[in-house]
């Protein structure tokens, strides 16, 4: 098994001989006489002696680092240091008789001639590096798979599917060619010429491409159906879809669903959709890990692809994705082996976070250049990646060869740039209640709560993460009801709402931010191009706040762009220059990764490799929703607090009703009553859940013991 995981990484040979060494020790009397014991008493600790000194020694000896793969396969990939301290701390002395005793039983337990890598992972150490994590997790999903088959062979007939790439490509194409044929407008022109520009590109071979498309001009739609096309005729096996939020990820997912999900009889699912709220819904108080594939096939199809990603089209966020790919343990890099000779779409690719972008690119490029995978990077804002040397020898195609005649073709909005001393939140609120339908967009948490106030408007509402997903979500489905049905509809949100939330206001004002932020924002006025123009207002907030860091430091660049005279924001050229400056400004390898990643530092590049500040506590809201919901939500958090063995399963069901909460924060409204402790880095919410605002400190309503 590990064999067919690593032929797609050009090492089959490699991955057989790891795959048979890996539980050598399992060979030995003294491990036998274990199992025996096992058997007998039930009840004994279920770590027996070692089994994986004498493989890593005689891996050691015939493949050199890849030792590292077996002695990792439980633990987690080592450094060679400490790989050599733990190797020397075991004795060698039963290798000899261990070696004969397998020579015995097994027909050729070494091979010929010394095991070397494929050739692309024989130079540059990032490279070889690369090309260990995808060996470690072939044998380790292998190992995962193979004992599942023994032990719990119904779970493993669950897994798989019986979808082809060429299968799903005609059934998008049908339904896309159905959409186009009954939508008119140029708005939908528009769409349909990308749509066509994206089937005529997939016919081009693997690499690196780019559709730059203006927000609203069909992207995710036809990125999919460049991906599966192209699958179908490269013979990728897999789609994978990151993009950088979870709520954009779930409209993303059902969009999908509604194509190959739930227009077929068809019972195999296609839409595997993971991330940390994935699966919301399914039978709450139900033990996952035993979960009954007759009763509930679809969720159980849906819990054991999310392992190992055997599915033809997974929908996840940056974070799994990029995480994955520099983690260290085998259950969460399981799954890299699968990238290998697939289509990754990185839609809002803007978003990456820039102080990861050396080692981020540089995994993409090798999985373009050595292992037969497409990557497609999609958003209205292009970053220029080829100013960073991870990406500069990698040339992306451009999938719309004009993409300027396009974004002049769906210019619908005019921006007006307020300047000067700044504006008080009183002013900004005038603005929106000028009109009865109007979003603005503030830089903090802090100033969209000061605007609500100006606001005064007891109909208004309001998005940031001071509100629980499910929260978010209640709103975003209450907005655009509004919207579609010409009602007041006056928002005020962060940064939430910018990427890929389909929204369409009149009127969006923007505090000055980044660049590609003020362009994202646009992307939610006048979307449809139901109007002629809609209004984009850019002001600066003279009482305002801004997040440090990057974001300070972009805005920074925007308003030095911007003084240097008129710039046309409907131009993929505006971004581009941005985030040149941008690059040039700040470290894109600000931890170091590249670094540690040439020592084979495996576990302190998981460490580091943070696409979000893991400096945050949980609490969960238990007075949001239905009357049912509440009660579920206090009976989970009952179960985690005495010490339930399916705590990971409970997490995920939680996660609607969660608020991130810095953990300096978190400890002063823990000193106020605010949190009642549930376990380390979560808590109840004890304090008010205001139905427009979310988490407010007003004094907890009951007493605390």
């Amino acid at each position: 098994m590990t064999a067919g995981f690593a032929e797609k990484l050009d090492a089959g040979q490699v991955g057989y001989y790891l795959g048979l060494w890996h539980d050598l020790g399992k060979i030995s009397p003294e491990f036998q006489r274990y199992l025996v014991c096992c058997e007998a008493n039930p009840g004994l600790p279920s770590r027996g002696p070692d089994h994986k000194a004498a493989g890593a020694r005689l891996a050691l000896r015939l493949a050199g680092s890849c030792a590292l793969v077996v002695q990792g396969h439980h633990g987690g990939l080592r450094s060679p240091s400490e790989f050599k301290q733990w190797l020397g701390a075991k004795s060698c002395d039963e290798d000899t008789p261990l070696l004969t005793i397998a020579a015995d039983l097994l027909s050729e337990y070494e091979p010929r001639d010394r095991l070397n890598p494929p050739a692309h992972a024989q130079g540059e150490p990032l490279s070889a590096e690369f090309f260990l994590r995808l060996l470690f997790s072939a044998l380790v999903d292998a190992d995962y798979l193979d004992t599942e088959r023994h032990f719990s062979p119904e779970r493993f007939a669950a897994r798989g599917h019986a979808h082809t790439m060429s299968a799903l490509w005609e059934r998008i194409r049908d339904d896309q060619e159905h959409l186009l044929s009954v939508s008119t407008g140029h708005v939908n022109e528009a769409r349909r010429n990308v749509y066509e520009a994206c089937v005529r590109a997939a016919h081009e071979s693997p690499g690196l491409f780019r559709l730059t498309v203006p927000t609203g001009g069909g992207k995710t739609r036809s990125a999919m159906a460049f991906a599966l096309r192209h699958a179908s005729l490269y013979e990728q096996q897999r789609v994978i879809v990151a993009v950088p939020f979870v709520s954009i990820t779930e409209q993303t997912a059902d969009v999908y669903r509604s194509i190959f999900d739930l227009s077929t009889d068809d019972r195999d699912p296609v839409v595997l959709e993971h991330h940390s709220g994935a699966g919301a819904g399914f039978a709450l108080d139900t033990d996952r890990e035993t979960l009954d594939q007759d009763q509930h096939p679809e969720a159980t199809w849906r819990r054991l692809s999310c392992e190992n990603w055997d599915a033809p089209l997974i929908v996840t966020t940056t974070v799994q994705l990029f995480e994955s790919m520099f983690a260290s343990r085998p259950a969460r890099a399981r799954k890299l082996h699968r990238l290998a000779r697939s289509v990754i779409v990185l839609d809002e690719v803007q978003s990456l976070p820039p102080h990861l972008l050396a080692p981020s690119l540089d995994a993409l490029s090798e999985l373009c250049k050595n292992y037969g995978s497409t990557v497609l990077l999609c958003t209205a804002t292009q970053p220029a990646f080829e100013a960073i040397p991870e990406f500069r020898d990698l040339p992306a195609r451009d999938i719309v060869s004009d993409p300027g005649s396009l974004f002049a073709g769906l210019r619908r909005v005019r921006y007006e740039w307020r300047s000067g001393a700044g504006d008080d939140w009183s002013q900004v609120a005038d603005l929106m209640a000028a009109e009865s339908q109007a979003l603005a967009i503030t830089n903090t948490k802090k100033d969209a709560l000061a605007l609500l106030d100006a606001l005064n408007d007891g109909d208004a509402l309001h998005l940031s993460t001071l509100l629980c997903g499910a929260h978010r979500r209640m709103v975003l489905d209450e907005v655009r009801r509004r919207l579609r049905a010409g009602k007041p509809c006056r928002l005020v949100s962060t940064q939430v709402v910018e990427a890929g939330v389909d929204l369409d206001f009149p009127l969006v004002l923007r505090a000055m931010g980044p660049l590609d932020a003020i362009i994202q924002a646009a992307g939610r006025c006048n979307r449809e191009g139901l109007r002629e123009f809609g209004r984009v207002v850019v002001f600066e907030p003279r009482d305002g706040s801004m997040p440090p860091g990057v974001y300070k430091t972009g805005a920074g660049i925007t308003r030095a762009i911007l003084g240097q005279g008129a710039l046309d924001l409907d131009t993929p050229e505006a971004p581009l220059e941005y985030f040149r400056r941008l690059f040039q400004t700040i470290e894109t390898d600000r931890e170091g990764i590249q670094r540690l990643r040439r020592d084979l530092n495996f576990p302190e590049v998981s460490r580091r490799f943070k696409l979000i500040d893991d400096d945050q506590e949980v609490v969960v809201v238990t007075t949001f929703g239905s009357d049912s919901d509440r009660r579920r939500v206090r009976r989970l958090l009952d179960s985690l607090r005495f010490g339930t063995p399916n705590g990971r399963a409970i997490l995920r069901e939680l996660q609607p009703y969660s608020v991130s909460v810095r953990s300096r924060v978190a400890s002063g409204y823990l000193a106020r009553g605010f949190i009642s402790p549930v376990s380390p880095g979560l808590g109840e919410w004890q304090g008010s859940y205001h139905p427009v605002l979310g988490l407010s400190t007003e004094e907890p309503s009951g007493l605390i013991i």
